[in-house]
């Protein structure tokens, strides 16, 4: 979603769900992942709204649908690419919409071209494209030339609407097994949404990031979006349901390898070697971006203090840069992984997570670990990343790497904030104390950072010391949550004063602030100064389920971003019954904190809708959504096109071209990958969460009452597979990959099906991810074996974002020898 709105966060509220008069859920099980949340979605239904359910599996979700379509495992852009040729042949989209608020009249470069399955730029050697020609013709000026009418060859409008002609409804059914009639169904129902007063919205989770076009996946949904005016408006959007309550938080504190706090991008050391330099990069002339200097200005003088001066660049020399990375690939997941296994890293961090589980190919990954020097585990309980050196298979004797395991403090047993998918950040007290030795997080890293710094202070050899002796580190003898978040919320550094909001930050040093998309939600020490801490369930403007005095959702308290486009260019609401922001004729009545200038920031005089229409997707430097990702802002294309897994049991339907052309596949696994047309590994295989689970199972394997309940590794298969292969319901079974093999209890059942393909009808297995092999139980009766079905995954990556094809891959079941 970034590179298409300017930000990559769920644009709307949990609540908000129940707005919608159409909920599309594809690649996410909200009724068994996300149950709490499933309450909106029908409320939505008790509404009369539709729920269409697409998956290849049907799921507790499916069984509450309207209309529900089993899709073949990574074929979601061929699908959604048929309802965008769906809405554009039956002129459905909205009209006014796309032309004030989307790139759509645009008109693109003339170097810039498609041709079977790959787009202009394509660098084959490198498999990677040059992204110049995906660029905007311009005037003498500089300003972007733009057609009106939508009806020049050279628009985005027309462009796109030649790319996805050929995604007709034969074409879909072809590739992604959903019959005609069915699709057209789900196109019909879903593009009645771009009707003014009507509002449709998506539930997505990692059925459709895992996959080596994942990011483009979000694309093609979020065009859809666009074309039906479904985005900026109440129950519309586009809802990432995270894996976890705080998934949405640790993303915003730059988790991700290439990015700050604030989503501000982590400096290249080859780009951005000066602060100077940094700035003309990243510091955009138009849209809201043209303060990212504040933004980080005001961070490093947070992180450095007094250290950080005009004198020395407010100490941009001490912040870590970005360098190529591992064969030049980053620092995301399996880059790491890859570079640790040919001991290029010595030592690891494992905070909170469950590599050995987790990670794709699992045993690539157990294999890294071993020739590490040193490892330090924080988790609740030994996990299979903590006992990785005494798996199934191998000798402790062999292994050298020394394991340090911290016990840490759950959830309950700590205050702090949380900050969930909508982007609401709420506070949590601690309920009760850690047991024995167990310390929180912020403990660890405090009591890390102090042991560091003390080193660093003993020894006189120390290199580049000055980042680690000049931090800005104070959050008491005993470390305080609320001192950190007074950090994060941002100050004024001469009185240490809290600030209102990131509108008071600036680029001079006079203020520091350690995430300046949080500020606003810690303004002082007053009983009502944590805004985390609200819990007004009263006030709800519009009735809309907005809430503004529970918690604080970031920018600013705004529940649904984007709303300016939930109004025409005269700021008339589309749907006068679900107002967000309107315009009276002198001011703007907003339910909704405004995601635009609603007043000028020196007078405070009201700004007119004719100028806040211009720019109302503000995080991008044109101000309005992108059908047509530019140059610069994507890796593999500015349209989504439909590719193949990696794996694959057809050649692709679309083009001569079969996988993502810029996906990245590793040379330890290149080996190790199923070709087409193999019949050794002929099956497709998803890998999904249940209820009664978490994650990598560290928790709830551990807890007698939720072992009892779902003990064992699993496989679901239809019938049709089972009869072919010989299996019964509850035999024991093998799963093999071209990486390893795992013990299943084999579940034949009609919730999984084959697929009606252009060649074929492949069938599915399906499996869950949370065992392996420690924990009250693994998976199995089998204490030498792992039960982890990330064994089987590829070391292939998505070129964006580097996330691993966890969601489909090719396998083998058979009948365990006994």
């Amino acid at each position: 979603m970034g590179p298409t709105f300017g930000r990559g966060a769920m644009t709307q509220s949990w609540i908000d769900i129940k707005n919608s008069d159409v909920i599309m859920v594809c690649g996410s099980n909200p009724a068994e992942n996300h149950p709490v949340s499933f309450k909106w979605v029908t409320k939505a239904m008790e509404n009369g709204a539709k729920l269409i359910v697409v998956d290849p599996r049907f799921t507790r979700t499916a069984s509450k649908a309207d209309i529900f379509a089993h899709l073949r495992p990574g074929t979601d852009i061929a699908f959604f690419g048929g309802i965008i040729n769906y809405i554009i042949t039956n002129k459905m989209y909205h009209e006014d919409y796309i032309k004030s608020y989307s790139n759509a009249s645009y008109l693109i470069n003339p170097g810039y071209s498609f041709k079977d399955g790959l787009f202009s730029g394509y660098n084959d050697k490198d498999r990677k494209y040059v992204t110049d020609s995906w660029s905007y013709q311009t005037n003498d000026a500089g300003a972007t030339i733009k057609d009106a009418t939508l009806q020049d060859p050279a628009c985005v409008f027309q462009l796109m609407k030649q790319h996805y002609s050929r995604y007709t409804p034969e074409i879909v059914a072809k590739t992604c097994g959903i019959p005609q009639a069915k699709f057209q169904e789900i196109a019909k129902t879903f593009a009645a949404t771009g009707a003014k007063d009507k509002a449709g919205t998506l539930l997505y989770a990692m059925g459709l990031t895992q996959h080596t076009v994942g990011v483009q996946n979000i694309r093609a949904f979020s065009i859809i979006q666009i074309l039906l005016g479904n985005m900026g408006i109440a129950g519309g959007g586009i809802n990432a349901l995270r894996g976890e309550s705080n998934v949405q938080g640790s993303t915003d504190f730059g988790l991700l390898a290439g990015s700050l706090p604030g989503y501000n991008n982590l400096p290249d050391a080859a780009k951005h070697p000066t602060l100077a330099k940094y700035k003309e990069s990243e510091v955009t002339k138009t849209g809201f971006t043209q303060n990212r200097a504040k933004w980080l200005i005001s961070m490093l003088k947070a992180w450095w203090g007094d250290n950080a001066s005009a004198d020395n660049d407010f100490a941009y020399h001490y912040l870590p840069k970005n360098g190529a990375g591992f064969q030049k690939s980053g620092y995301t997941w399996i880059a790491l992984f890859e570079a640790m296994y040919a001991k290029q890293i010595k030592g690891l961090l494992c905070w909170g997570q469950n590599p050995a589980v987790s990670g794709p190919n699992s045993n690539l990954e157990t294999a890294a670990l071993e020739k590490l020097e040193w490892m330090m585990v924080a988790d609740l309980w030994k996990t299979e990343t903590a006992e990785f050196w005494k798996r199934p298979g191998v000798k402790p004797e062999n292994i050298k790497t020394e394991v340090f395991l911290l016990p840490a403090a759950l959830s309950y047993e700590k205050q702090g904030s949380i900050t969930n998918s909508g982007r609401l950040i709420q506070w949590r007290y601690k309920a009760t104390d850690a047991p024995d030795k167990a310390k929180d997080d912020l403990w660890m890293v405090d009591t890390l950072y102090k042991e560091i710094k003390a080193l660093y202070q003993g020894d006189p050899n120390a290199k580049f010391p000055a980042p680690i002796l000049n931090l800005n580190w104070d959050y008491g003898q005993e470390p305080d949550s609320k001192m950190v978040a007074k950090e994060i919320n941002g100050y004024t550094v001469a009185d240490k004063k809290q600030l209102a909001s990131f509108a008071k930050l600036a680029d001079d040093g006079s203020t520091g602030c350690g995430n300046w998309i949080y500020s606003g939600y810690f303004v002082g020490d007053g009983p009502a100064d944590n805004k985390a801490a609200a819990r007004d369930t009263k006030a709800d403007p519009g009735g809309l389920g907005l809430y503004p005095g529970w918690g604080y959702s970031w920018p600013l308290n705004r529940k649904i971003i984007y709303n300016r486009c939930s109004c025409d260019t005269a700021g008339n609401p589309w749907n006068p019954q679900k107002v967000l922001v309107q315009w009276d004729g002198a001011k703007w009545i907003t339910n909704d904190v405004a995601d635009f200038g609603a007043k000028d920031a020196a007078t405070g005089n009201p700004i007119t809708p004719d100028k806040t229409a211009s720019a109302p997707y503000i995080m991008l430097a044109e101000g309005q959504a992108r059908i047509f990702v530019p140059k610069g802002a994507i890796k593999d294309g500015p349209f989504p096109e439909q590719y193949e897994p990696v794996e694959s049991v057809i050649k692709n339907p679309l083009s001569a071209q079969q996988i993502n052309p810029a996906a990245k596949i590793w040379g330890a696994d290149k080996d190790k990958l199923t070709a087409f047309g193999s019949k050794i590994c002929p099956i497709i295989a998803i890998t999904y969460r249940v209820t009664e689970h978490w994650q990598t199972g560290s928790m709830t394997r551990n807890l007698p009452w939720l072992t009892e309940l779902m003990p064992e590794m699993f496989v679901e298969i239809s019938p049709v597979l089972a009869e072919r292969k010989q299996i019964a319901h509850g035999d024991w079974v093998t799963v093999a990959s071209a990486r390893g093999t795992v013990s299943a209890r084999a579940i034949v059942t009609e919730r999984l099906q084959g697929f009606k393909l252009c060649t074929g009808e492949p069938e599915v297995a399906g499996m869950p991810f949370h065992y392996g092999y420690t924990g009250l139980v693994t998976g199995g009766p089998d204490e030498d074996k792992n039960y982890s079905v990330n064994q089987l995954s590829p070391h292939v990556a998505e070129p964006n974002t580097g996330m691993p094809e966890y969601k489909t891959f090719l396998v083998d079941v058979r009948k365990a020898v006994t």
